[in-house]
């Protein structure tokens, strides 16, 4: 497996398992050296100084930076599940509900100036994101503590019927008391989870589990395959579980089908890591090493595994011949055993050579990180650590991949989002697993960054990268990481979380030239040593932006008018209402007919110089007119306008544009006025 890619997916994994802020910071690569030199190669700072770059750290007071955005609040999360890990949001009618390592935290939003928190609901695991669908509420479970009972103080056993790993479902008919209806066991546990309604189906939703942890054994769930694919044909790796739903008796859900999307792909060429982080590795091995802490050397990947994790394996060892307490030949014994136990949890074998790129008949992927949905479409984005993927999910139950793409820039291919059009595809690259800072100046913008693709022909035609333009510190993990778009017409726009980046507002209507156009910034949670924190999502739901931090709360904040955005786009965008909304659901976005609606297209007609400006003014002014008269004069008047625009699309630089101006321009026509 290629260097990078371990790094990823062990940070990742290992990271999330052990369910404490601090475990990341335990990794190799997670804090470059302070005052290092700049390797030569690599982009120096940008000469004029970014207003988000030298903010003050600081958990509750850290220095800010905002631009475009209005900051509406800032909530705190309750105690117990303040200083543990907040994770993925999902929305129902004025709620949203916000993973936590403890358990769903549900904030009342209906107000966006203060937020209020309804229940958390104490149910230990990780990463617990969340999805919802009507009354039901769909929640993740990967690490080992998990219960089937939602106690806390985990599983001691290493083998035990106690243990839950794999998706639970939830009756929240009254969400202040959500009631555990189901835990469905799956072999590698959810990582993240993606719920599928099909238009031809509505006795059932489908829920496609993405698990990147060890398989379990098949003493605690039978069944369950360790053994790649060519050698065990009902092997648990390269596997996408898809759990069927009754929505008539939810508490029936159980794993439907194995969808096997992975097979023919090769392993990826990766870029490994900066020589910045290269260095900064040896020296805290070397460290950890005079210490006495375990390093891990795997394929070329050099680790330091946390005490979260070496611990519990230390205690089943001392355990095993009967011993209280652990002893130094435990050390050593579990030191000899961790390059097999690294290996297992990739489905490779002790001394397993690192495969090399484009030529092994299995790939490095083993299981996709976050797959996005757009039912509209019969499409799914697959973000499948080596790979993006594009697949066909018209039958849910046996979904195919149409394209895979690779990509020597990326290091973990970690979520994926359409455009509203269906035409593009945007994955993420979460190099470091978020557990890293790799926003510095010393690293590349390819690296760390998002892809877009156009879908040309059933292919994914690759057009450009967007990385966050501001460079962050040593102390902050910063990558990209899960956002939606946000629904202006006529454009891809899209707010998207970079963890200790903040958040990042983004135009990726040209494939390829992305652009920022707006942003919320803090300083590091600590500015003198790497402590987790930031933006781990953030979503547009209902006219607010809505942000889970890691270490702090909810941020709530909305969009305001400058010279990228117009007031009437903003109108427009909160026309779109959703009853509710799962990131990795993506709803095809709808605009009802409006005068906002209308007045955006000419806004943007004006902003890229594709009509005059005395004929914006002339369009305007009609507009203007018919949105003040009622009745048969303003059908009139939007009539001879529509007329008019038809002459104007044959004249302009975007007749694509004029033309839907024009049909929103007829829509206004069939508004009843009060």
């Amino acid at each position: 497996m290629p260097r990078e890619h371990h790094a990823a997916v062990f940070t990742e994994g290992l990271r999330h398992q052990a369910m404490r802020l601090s475990l990341a910071a335990a990794l190799i690569g997670v804090a470059a050296c302070a005052g290092a030199p700049v390797p030569s190669g690599l982009p120096k700072p940008a000469a004029k100084a970014d207003p988000r770059v030298g903010l003050k750290g600081g958990l509750m007071n850290a220095g800010e930076a905002v631009s475009n955005l209005k900051i509406n609040a800032k909530a705190v999360s309750p105690p117990g599940f303040l200083g543990i890990t907040n994770s993925d949001i999902a929305f129902t009618g004025k709620y949203a509900i916000q993973g936590n390592y403890n358990g769903p935290v549900i904030w009342d939003i209906s107000n966006p100036n203060a937020p209020v928190m309804v229940t958390a609901y104490t149910c230990p695991a990780s990463q617990n994101d969340i999805s919802v669908y009507k009354n039901l509420m769909f929640m993740s479970a990967e690490a080992n503590n998990g219960r089937v009972d939602c106690k806390p103080g985990g599983v001691p056993d290493t083998v035990s019927k106690e243990r839950m790993r794999g998706v639970r479902v939830f009756d929240i008919s009254d969400i202040k008391n959500p009631k555990l209806l189901a835990n469905v066991q799956t072999c590698r546990g959810s990582h993240t989870h993606t719920v599928l309604e099909d238009p031809k189906d509505k006795d059932n939703v489908y829920i496609y589990v993405s698990g990147s942890s060890a398989v379990r054994s098949p003493n605690e769930m039978p069944g369950c395959v360790s053994a790649t694919p060519d050698k065990n044909q009902n092997s648990s790796l390269m596997r996408i579980e898809i759990i069927k739903v009754p929505l008539a008796n939810p508490a029936a859900a159980a794993v439907a089908n194995r969808a096997d999307i992975f097979t023919g792909l090769k392993a990826p060429a990766s870029h490994g890591e900066s020589e910045f982080d290269k260095e900064s590795a040896k020296k805290q091995a070397d460290a950890a090493r005079a210490r006495g802490d375990f390093v891990i050397e795997f394929q070329g990947q050099v680790m330091v595994a946390p005490p979260q994790f070496t611990k519990p394996i230390l205690d089943s060892i001392a355990k095993s011949h009967g011993a209280a307490t652990i002893s130094t030949a435990d050390s050593a014994a579990l030191r000899a055993a961790l390059p097999g136990i690294v290996a297992k949890m990739f489905g490779a074998g002790p001394g397993a050579a690192a495969p090399k790129p484009g030529v092994d008949p299995i790939s490095a992927s083993r299981q996709c990180h976050d797959i996005t949905v757009y039912p509209a479409r019969g499409l799914a984005g697959g973000a499948c650590e080596g790979h993006g993927i594009l697949l066909d999910i018209s039958d849910p139950l046996r979904p195919t991949r149409i394209d895979a793409v690779a990509d020597s820039n990326f290091a973990y291919w970690h979520s994926a989002t359409f455009n509203n059009d269906g035409t593009k595809l945007l994955f993420s690259d979460e190099w470091g697993g978020g557990g890293a800072p790799k926003c510095r100046d010393t690293d590349k913008k390819e690296w760390g960054s998002d892809a877009i693709f156009n879908i040309v022909n059933k292919k994914l035609v690759f057009q450009g990268y967007y990385k966050l333009p501001a460079a962050q510190t040593d102390k902050e993990n910063c990558v990209a990481h899960n956002g939606s778009l946000i629904p202006i017409p006529g454009r891809d726009v899209m707010v998207q979380a970079w963890y200790q980046g903040g958040i990042s507002v983004f135009d990726w209507t040209d494939s390829k030239n992305p652009k920022e156009i707006a942003f919320f910034d803090r300083g590091p949670v600590d500015s003198t040593r790497f402590t987790m924190g930031g933006s781990w999502s953030v979503y547009w739901y209902n006219g607010s932006i809505v942000s889970s931090e890691i270490a702090r709360g909810l941020d709530v904040a909305e969009l305001i008018p400058s010279e990228f955005i117009s007031q009437n786009e903003i109108d427009a965008a909160k026309t779109v209402r959703w009853t509710y909304l799962n990131a990795q659901g993506q709803p095809k976005i709808d605009w009802p007919n409006s005068f906002p609606l209308a007045k955006s297209y000419v806004d943007q007609l004006e902003r890229n110089k594709c009509l005059s400006a005395p004929r914006i003014a002339a369009v305007r002014q009609s507009l203007a007119a018919a949105e003040g008269s009622s009745g048969q004069t303003r059908t009139t008047a939007l009539s001879t306008l529509a007329t008019a625009l038809q002459g104007d699309a044959r004249n302009s630089c975007d007749p694509n544009k004029v033309n839907l101006l024009k049909d929103a321009v007829t829509g206004l026509q069939n508004v009843i006025v009060p």
